[in-house]
C-alpha cells in the first residue's frame, strides 16, 4: 500500500472517531444547517441583472413621465377656461383653440400676482391678466369672463377651481363640461384639482401647451425640462395621494356685477 493510500485512511479513520460538531445550539434555538450561497461569479452576473433593470426602468421613466404629464384629453364642453398665469404663447394657443373649435365663451381663472404678498383687488389677479393677454392678442372683449380666486396659498390651482365652481353657481349657470387650458406637465394636476373642486357632474377636460424653450421628447437634457418635471411630477404625486380638499378660508367669490366682463 502506498504512502498516500495510507494518509487517506488515516484521514478517513480520524474523522470517523473525531466527535461530531454540534448541529445545535443554544439549549435548540440555533441549528447549523448547510446552505448554499453566490459564488463571485454569481454574485457579478447578478449585479449585472440588477443593473440593466434599473437602466431600463430608468428609460422608460425618462421616457414616459411626460406624456403622463402633459396629457391633453378635451371633453364635450362648450366653455374654454383658461389659467391666467400661463405664459404668453400659451395664451395665444389658448386662443386659437378657442377660435377653431366650438366654444362659446372663454373664463379666465387665477388668484393674486406673485409678489402682490396677498389679495389686492381683482385686478391684480393671475385672472385679470390673463384676461387681458387674450384681449390684446386679438379676442373680443365679450368673450372672456375673468374668475378671479382671492386667496393665495399652496393650493393654488384648486382656489381657482373653487372661484370657478362659486361663479357658475352665483350666476345660475348650468355647466355640464368645460376644457381648461395650461401649461405642459402641469395639465394632469390641473385637470385632477378642477374634478375635485367641480365635483363628478362636470367633466373636466383639459388641454396642454407644450414650452417651446425645451424639446419635449428630450426633457431631461434641458435644465428647465429636469426642473419642470421634477417639481411637477411631486406635485401630481401630493395632490393625488395627500391631498384633501376643503375650501379656502377666505370666500372665493369672482365679483357678481356685470362690470367684471373684460
Amino acid at each position: 500500500m502506498s504512502d498516500t493510500s495510507k494518509d487517506s485512511s488515516t484521514a478517513t479513520m480520524a474523522s470517523q472517531l473525531a466527535p461530531a460538531e454540534p448541529s445545535r445550539a443554544l439549549w435548540g434555538l440555533l441549528d447549523r444547517k448547510e446552505r448554499w450561497s453566490l459564488s463571485w461569479r454569481g454574485r457579478l452576473i447578478l449585479a449585472l441583472i440588477l443593473a440593466s433593470a434599473l437602466l431600463l426602468v430608468g428609460a422608460l421613466v425618462l421616457k414616459g413621465v411626460y406624456p403622463f404629464l402633459a396629457t391633453t384629453h378635451r371633453v364635450n364642453a362648450n366653455i374654454l377656461v383658461v389659467e391666467g398665469w400661463i405664459h404668453e404663447y400659451a395664451i395665444r394657443a389658448a386662443l386659437k383653440e378657442f377660435q377653431s373649435n366650438h366654444y362659446a365663451r372663454i373664463f379666465t381663472t387665477g388668484g393674486p400676482v406673485e409678489g402682490t404678498g396677498g389679495y389686492i383687488n381683482d385686478y391684480c389677479t393671475s385672472a385679470s391678466v390673463g384676461a387681458d393677454l387674450l384681449r390684446k392678442n386679438g379676442l373680443a372683449n365679450g368673450s372672456v369672463q375673468m374668475v378671479p380666486s382671492r386667496v393665495m396659498d399652496r393650493d393654488r390651482t384648486y382656489g381657482s377651481a373653487i372661484a370657478l365652481r362659486n361663479w357658475f353657481r352665483d350666476h345660475n349657470m348650468a355647466v355640464s363640461g368645460i376644457d381648461v387650458v395650461t401649461e405642459d406637465v402641469h395639465a394632469r394636476r390641473t385637470r385632477l384639482l378642477f374634478q375635485k373642486a367641480l365635483g363628478d357632474k362636470l367633466t373636466v377636460g383639459v388641454i396642454a401647451i407644450a414650452n417651446p424653450d425645451y424639446d419635449a421628447k428630450h426633457w431631461w437634457s434641458y435644465s428647465e425640462g429636469v426642473k419642470e418635471v421634477g417639481s411637477e411630477a411631486l406635485a401630481y404625486v401630493y395632490a393625488r395621494l395627500f391631498f384633501h380638499p376643503s375650501e379656502p378660508p377666505l370666500v372665493q367669490k369672482a365679483a357678481a356685477s356685470d362690470s367684471d366682463t373684460r
